[in-house]
């Protein structure tokens, strides 16, 4: 029984031993040296500090929440609008005859119409007052100038009476540090995934 316990213990404890001394290498923690001293060392991505959003009325936190939907409703369309902008802008601005610059036109008008052709239909008067403002801000144009730009002045002049219409202006810049800086606060927490 001797020999066998003897056995056990040295053939089967050096063998414990080594395994944990092995090197984990998830375990390592980066490290700077200074003045002779070894500091662990850490690289964050920034962290973004608001103050606590605490509404003067239930009224204006209300419309704070309706102005949150509505900018999470259409932001996307005016993402895809300045992607569009910005792919075809290129060839568009290369092309010298009008009608390769009328396919271009029409190819992203389908493509957008086809994608959000039925909901860009369905959207209110200020849904669509905050689409004219995200456009501007996703392409540095007003919808006005793009339109101007793109299909004419005569098409600019007339889908500009139609916004007016509705109380609506193509002409409408956006300015992020004053009017509409809560849409850029809203955009802010939409695109880190906060709302």
């Amino acid at each position: 029984m001797r020999k066998l316990l003897f056995f056990i213990v040295f053939v089967f404890l050096p063998g414990i031993e080594s395994r944990s001394q092995e090197v984990d290498s998830l375990n390592y923690l980066d490290a700077i040296e200074q003045g002779g001293d070894t500091l662990p060392h850490k690289e964050i991505g920034p962290v973004f500090v608001f103050p606590r959003k605490e509404f003067k009325s239930k009224r204006f936190e209300r419309r704070y929440w309706r102005l949150v939907h509505k900018v999470k409703k259409v932001y996307p369309y005016a993402k895809k609008a300045g992607e569009l902008l910005e792919r075809y802008e290129a060839d568009y601005l290369a092309a010298t005859d009008r009608k390769v610059k009328r396919g271009y036109i029409k190819q992203a008008e389908k493509e957008l119409f086809d994608e959000y052709g039925p909901q860009l239909k369905k959207l209110s008067i200020s849904e669509g007052r905050i689409l004219i403002k995200l456009i501007d801000r996703q392409t540095g144009h007003t919808s006005y100038e793009l339109i101007k730009d793109l299909k004419g002045g005569l098409s600019a002049f007339f889908w500009q009476g139609i916004a007016r219409l509705f109380g609506n202006n193509l002409k409408d810049e956006y300015d992020p540090y004053t009017e509409d800086r809560m849409i850029e606060e809203i955009i802010f927490f939409i695109d880190a995934g906060m709302i």
